[in-house]
């Protein structure tokens, strides 16, 4: 991408750098410890974090952070990042090479800037709004592919009915489309939206730092996010559907299936 504004430019320096941080830790044997949430934290968590925040901080000091490990900064601005360090931790800590630092950038909820990177594959995924998505600087789009020939991934939400609604949509979407898969890593599966390597993600309910980057990706790849229920999507909202766009209705009227008998609202 030419002309790769200051907050670009910034975000792929603080994820590179995380990234180097997550190659020396990557494949050792790591401490992992565990959260109440029942989700994984390790050393390399905290210092890819920390790495992160320091470079924002050092070019935008006033701008508000939310991260994964240290919640949130708060400096009043209308600008929040909104990091995670490593998404896709419990992979990183098993030795499976699909995790990713993922940094945003967002202005009164509009993400504007948004960087995915896997150090494990040096595959480097950015988007500013406006300008399209890139993967180590050439220009993606998403797959044209439809649900005959589709890989679709949901990541499952923290309650106990969302993850009942994986479940019955791991049971049920096989049914009407190729192939239905879980990758660990919500950064990686929306940025494999972006390049046309899946046709669609659902998220049932994470967190912003999780997909905040990965949704841009998505979006300037020519890619399509509604809710659940394919009403217009817009961040903050943490129950969505990605995808090309060529069979997104029915990924939306599956959904509301699967919501219906579970008596979901």
């Amino acid at each position: 991408m030419e002309n790769k504004s200051k907050e670009l430019k910034v975000a792929i320096k603080a994820a590179l750098e995380a990234g180097k941080i997550l190659e020396k830790y990557f494949e050792t044997k790591i401490l992992k410890e565990f959260k109440e949430d029942k989700s994984i934290v390790t050393l390399a968590d905290r210092e890819s974090e920390e790495i992160i925040k320091k470079i924002i901080l050092e070019n935008f000091p006033d701008h508000s952070i939310l991260g994964e490990e240290t919640g949130m900064t708060a400096n009043g601005s209308e600008y929040v990042w909104h990091i995670d360090p490593i998404d896709g931790t419990r992979n990183f800590a098993n030795g499976i090479p699909l995790f990713a630092a993922s940094v945003a950038l967002a202005y009164r909820n509009d993400v504007i800037v948004g960087v995915v990177y896997n150090p494990a594959t040096h595959s480097l995924f950015y988007a500013e709004k406006g300008k399209g998505t890139y993967f180590n600087d050439e220009r993606i789009f998403v797959s044209k592919d439809d649900k005959d020939h589709a890989i679709v991934t949901v990541s499952p939400g923290r309650l106990d009915i969302e993850k009942q609604l994986l479940i019955e949509l791991y049971h049920d979407l096989p049914k009407v489309i190729r192939s239905v898969r879980n990758l660990g890593c919500t950064a990686i599966e929306l940025a494999y939206v972006a390049r046309g390597g899946l046709e669609a993600y659902i998220n049932l309910g994470l967190n912003t730092y999780d997909f905040a980057a990965g949704v841009l990706l998505a979006q300037e790849a020519g890619g399509k996010i509604t809710n659940l229920d394919g009403s217009p999507w817009k961040f903050p909202e943490n129950h969505f559907i990605a995808s090309n766009g060529v069979f997104h209705d029915l990924l939306v009227e599956e959904v509301k299936k699967q919501k219906a008998k579970l008596g979901m609202n």
